[in-house]
């Protein structure tokens, strides 16, 4: 057993082009690690709906350069048997580790494919990437990033000529090619002949960000803006520039690309601490800002703050806790619902979309508006793709506000918009958290949380999934649970997926394991009709008990 894992590690090794990680491999080879060894040649990292992602590092478990060099012909395969002999694949990436590796890797495969390559100028956001695929008529693209995971991961998303992220059964069929790679040695790697892009993309992009505003619209909204140590932070300043809003005052601690992530545990918004500076900032910031904007590291999610003077008590304080005394994260549930009532209010057409882990409160506003409303699987890679999209959102921070520009999420062009409608109420002498108030009163209150465990041992999850399915809960918090979905079997609207659906007398509950990290995800929901403002406080602390209640009854049926 041990001879056949050394002799698997020599093979790979005589194969790897990258200096570091044939070095890395031949000090566990000489050591004889084979408890190490066995975690990095136990498979493969799988290609699947959301590309590659995981931890840097030498084999076939982790991402370097030989993994990165046979997804790179994989999908050059892909694309010459779909007709495109000498189509345009072009070529983004972040500032991780290896970014710039990765996708030079990229371009010489395509390159000795056939395939005609463009690299853009440096590290830049995932929407300028997303943007450049359609705008040069690209037949694939490719966006090396890792997103918001932790700084020891990279990761390798794939997007074809109509700017959306993969789906099935393009994702096996990619797959199908990289499997059938049978060398790096028959892989033809040349050192030049790709394009590497000028600024008239990223100008394109800037242009196309003023279209998501009103013309005539106020800019007078102040904001306080992290860019999580990644790439939003050139780009979103000369997009506020542009657009005329006062410049945002910077978190200076996270504001240059940094691959080490030194102030954040998880370079997410999302997680506990991450805006930490973003909320001192805004405290030590006079005149006060309006609100707080963060990008996560690839720029294509956006987290917004506001000042809540209430220390977080009103039973919706921030995400997993994230909030600072007066200020608040709100959930991306809620920027959502003021998104879409913004863009109604604008007289916007077209079809309001959203992931099925995603708040109902999307569907009152787009039926109260006449607008057509759809659900999708939990991705941009779905949302996408609904038929004649206007706006696209989901809970995890990810807004699609200009899909004929960007089909996918854009935290550039959302954090626009919602400082658009911050800089309107403002002149109204009102707050987003006014507006918050007012779709409760019309639409019920439908407040959102989320049971979220990081697992090192991805056994956890299966198992917590196999216990929902043998013994299934009847009840959540002494709601009776009406109906189960299990949405392995799909339905009416879905393709399968690993996931199970609960519908409860006002409230909803799903549970999936995580597309991109380790963790088991559950999506709760409370629905609460209220009669008048005055009745919102006390809506709002029922609503805080039922989700605290669901989460623990969940947790105990789920076994974590």
């Amino acid at each position: 057993m041990h001879d056949e894992l050394i002799a698997q590690a020599q093979a790979w090794l005589t194969e790897d082009p990258d200096p570091e990680t044939r070095t890395e491999l031949a000090r566990l080879i000489d050591a004889q690690d084979h408890t190490e060894l066995a975690a990095r040649f136990s498979g493969t990292l799988q290609f699947g709906t959301a590309g590659l992602r995981g931890e840097l590092g030498a084999g076939p478990m982790r991402m370097n350069s030989s993994v990165v060099i046979r997804a790179a012909a994989g999908l050059a395969a892909y694309l010459k048997k779909q007709g495109h002999h000498d189509g345009l694949v072009v070529i983004g990436y972040d500032a991780r580790h290896k970014s710039r590796d990765f996708a030079r890797d990229t371009a010489a495969v395509m390159t000795g494919a056939g395939l005609r390559a463009a690299v853009l100028p440096r590290p830049l956001p995932t929407p300028v990437l997303a943007f450049a695929i359609r705008h040069l008529g690209a037949v694939a693209g490719v966006e090396v990033t890792a997103s918001h995971n932790p700084p020891r991961d990279n990761g390798y998303k794939v997007y074809l000529g109509d700017g959306s992220q993969i789906v099935p059964p393009a994702d096996t069929d990619i797959a199908a090619e990289i499997a059938a790679v049978p060398s790096l040695t028959t892989v033809r790697r040349p050192t030049e002949g790709w394009e590497t892009l000028d600024d008239s993309v990223l100008d394109a992009y800037l242009a196309r960000t003023d279209a998501v505003l009103s013309k005539d619209s106020p800019r007078t909204a102040r904001t306080v803006y992290t860019a999580m140590h990644g790439v939003g932070k050139d780009v979103l300043l000369a997009a506020f520039a542009r657009a005329g809003f006062p410049e945002p005052a910077l978190v200076t601690e996270q504001a240059d690309p940094d691959p080490d992530f030194p102030t954040v545990a998880f370079p997410n918004p999302e997680e506990p601490g991450a805006m930490d500076l973003a909320f001192a900032k805004a405290r030590a910031t006079t005149p006060a800002p309006d609100l707080i904007i963060a990008n996560d590291p690839d720029a294509d999610r956006c987290a917004v703050a506001v000042q809540d003077g209430q220390d977080g008590q009103d039973g919706q304080d921030g995400q997993d806790g994230q909030d600072g005394a007066d200020w608040r994260m709100l959930r991306g549930d809620e920027v959502g619902a003021l998104l879409a009532a913004h863009l109604v209010r604008r007289g916007a057409t077209g079809t309001f979309a959203e992931s099925i882990v995603s708040s109902s409160l999307l569907g009152r506003i787009a039926e109260k508006a006449g607008l057509p409303h759809v659900e999708t699987l939990t991705g941009f890679k779905w949302i996408a793709r609904a038929e004649g999209l206007r706006y696209g959102y989901e809970e995890a921070l990810g807004y699609c506000v200009d899909p004929d520009g960007v089909r996918d999420k854009d935290g550039i062009t959302a954090a626009l918009l919602i400082t658009e409608l911050a800089s309107q109420l403002k002149e109204e002498g009102r707050t987003l958290l006014d507006l918050l108030d007012d779709l409760a009163v019309e639409h019920g209150l439908h407040a959102t949380d989320q049971l979220s465990v990081r697992v090192e041992d991805l056994s956890l999850i299966t198992a917590a999934m196999r216990r929902l399915r043998e013994q299934p809960p009847t009840e959540l918090a002494g709601l009776p649970i009406t109906r189960t979905d299990d949405l392995t079997q799909g339905t009416d609207t879905l393709p399968p997926t690993d996931g199970l659906r609960y519908t409860l007398d006002g409230a909803r509950v799903i549970v999936r394991p995580s597309g991109t990290e380790p963790k088991l995800k559950c999506y709760l929901e409370v629905v609460l009709p209220v009669a008048t403002h005055a009745d919102l406080p006390g809506a709002r602390a029922q609503a805080t008990a039922l989700l605290e209640s669901i989460k623990r009854d969940l947790s105990t049926a789920a076994g974590i």
